[in-house]
């Protein structure tokens, strides 16, 4: 196969340079400028959703999904940091992982992921 990965997610902000900043500081995703974000080796789901899902809110086209390795510890970062953070025991599955979600400064949601044992959803 010829695709190895994603080589990127590219989005319009309002503020480009602010918002690179938020995801720099509070999730360490993302460089200066064009420096690549290198991330560690594991699962991506890529996964087109229905038009009709509810799974995020309706008016915004796309949900990123992070991947995380001690949700735990990045949810007490971003209750520290002023995020508001939101869990539902209905999102985790033993099978999957835990998931958490947050919304960037320009109301993108975000879903954080913790995958389950080792790493890959069955």
């Amino acid at each position: 196969m010829a695709v190895t990965g994603i080589g990127g997610f590219f989005f319009r902000a309002h503020d480009p340079e602010a918002l690179r900043g938020w995801y720099r500081t509070h999730l360490g995703v993302g460089g200066e400028a064009y420096d690549p974000w290198r991330q560690a080796a594991g699962p991506t789901m890529f996964l087109p959703f229905g038009s009709s899902t509810d799974y995020w809110p309706a008016d915004k086209p796309w949900l990123l999904n992070l991947r995380v390795d001690n949700l735990d510890a990045v949810l007490a970062r971003l209750n520290a940091a002023g995020i508001a953070v939101e869990t539902d025991p209905a999102w985790d599955s033993p099978d999957a992982g835990r998931f958490a979600r947050i919304h960037d400064p320009e109301s993108n949601p975000i879903e954080l992921w913790e995958p389950a044992g080792d790493g890959q959803p069955t």
